[in-house]
């Protein structure tokens, strides 16, 4: 009984308070801390709610504010892409002015050259370098100088058309990216933390190499903006340019133009005026000429009448040279019939006159040649003056292009 009370397996009543209590305060001790760890939890995980609620605002209003920016460029890009849309169509249709213009300067050229060459073919002293042929010659240099303006500039509208073309595709390609920019972020702002399709993704914060900083993204639009305005205010210059060089070089046109009319048809006057005078001198020739055969006529008659006097006189002094002897005597009648063969033969050398006046029917009649050559030559001066070049240039229209 005595080494039961004293087995050492025994605790002491005092040890088994102690042990009690220690497992109270321990278990109160973690309790404590436990409490601690949970308020501290809960303090965490409000804070934590808190700072994730504020940065996903913050987060919310930054797309808010992107979307902003977006759209603010996507209007401005939208309103130069209009713009020099409509300055391109605008520019094609000045091209076909131009094109028009230099098309229609083909056949006034055309009409100025055949002029010059049908006129090469006036003859005698009509080929001559008149005020028509100068100003043909200065419509031909006009038509020619205003033909190589208008396609210096057809080939600058076509540049400055490309141009625009080029700063229209940059504004497409940039308001596209912005479009779809701004679709990426209308799809972001709508996200909340109970939509459905939300995931985890494992490469969510990588960082491409193609990132751009704000300052680039903003510069590039703005450079696209710029270029455009360029294109524009150069494509706004070069139409003012278009309306003065078409404005001046069709009324350069029609006013030369009617300057080589007004000389066709002084020219034509002119010719119409020495023909009249050459046809009133042949006229006159002619009537001289028939002067001047009559006369003829009447020379040769006043001729042949004396052959009949001639003969009896010289008959009679040939029959009297035979009288015999002392009959052959110088006596009133052979004087007088001397007197009268030497009047005669006199007067028929006097006759001279007739060979002046063939020699004056021939002189006429050379000048009547060359009268009616000379008209000639002024006719087919008209005919190509009047006919063909004047009738031709009726064709010649010159509109405002």
């Amino acid at each position: 009984m005595a080494r039961l009370l004293q087995d050492p397996s025994k605790f002491h009543p005092s040890q088994w308070a102690n042990a009690n209590l220690m497992q109270r305060v321990t278990t109160e001790t973690q309790k404590s801390r436990s409490e601690c760890t949970i308020a501290e939890s809960w303090r965490l995980v409000d804070e934590i709610e808190k700072t994730t609620q504020k940065t996903q605002s913050d987060v919310n209003k930054k797309i808010e504010q992107r979307r902003e920016e977006i759209k603010f460029w996507k209007e401005e890009l939208d309103n130069k892409l209009e713009q020099i849309v409509h300055e391109i169509e605008v520019l094609l249709t000045f091209k076909n002015r131009l094109e028009r213009a230099l098309e229609s300067c083909k056949e006034p050229l055309v009409i100025a050259q055949k002029c010059l060459l049908y006129r090469q073919r006036r003859v005698g002293i009509d080929l001559v370098h008149d005020e028509v042929e100068k100003e043909l010659v200065k419509e031909t240099e006009l038509l020619q100088g205003i033909i190589a303006l208008l396609g210096r500039t057809l080939e600058q509208t076509s540049e400055q058309i490309r141009q625009n073309r080029a700063a229209k595709y940059n504004l497409e390609m940039d308001l596209k990216d912005k479009v779809t920019a701004l679709t990426i972020d209308d799809y972001c702002a709508r996200l909340t933390n109970n939509t459905p399709d939300i995931m985890y993704s494992d490469n969510a914060m990588r960082l491409e190499g193609n990132f751009v900083t704000p300052k680039d993204w903003i510069d590039f639009s703005n450079v696209n903006v710029e270029k455009a305005d360029k294109q524009r205010n150069s494509s706004l210059a070069l139409r003012a340019l278009i309306d003065g060089i078409l404005s001046q070089t069709a009324n350069d046109m029609r006013k030369q133009c009617e300057m080589v009319n007004i000389a066709f048809r002084n020219r034509v006057r002119e010719v119409k005026d020495a023909k009249d005078k050459l046809e009133t001198l042949l006229a006159m020739v002619m009537d001289e000429t028939a002067s001047q055969e009559k006369n003829i006529a009447a020379l040769k008659k006043a001729i042949a009448d004396k052959e009949g006097p001639v003969k009896v006189a010289q008959t009679r002094l040939d029959a009297r040279n035979q009288r015999p002897n002392v009959e052959l005597c110088y006596d009133r009648v052979h004087c007088s019939l001397m007197s009268e063969v030497q009047e005669i033969a006199k007067n028929i050398q006097r006759q001279d006159a007739l060979a002046q006046a063939e020699r004056e029917l021939k002189g006429l009649s050379r000048r009547q040649l060359s009268l009616e050559e000379e008209i000639k030559v002024k006719e087919n001066t008209l005919y190509i003056d009047e006919v063909l070049c004047m009738q031709m240039r009726e064709s010649i229209y010159i509109s405002n292009f």
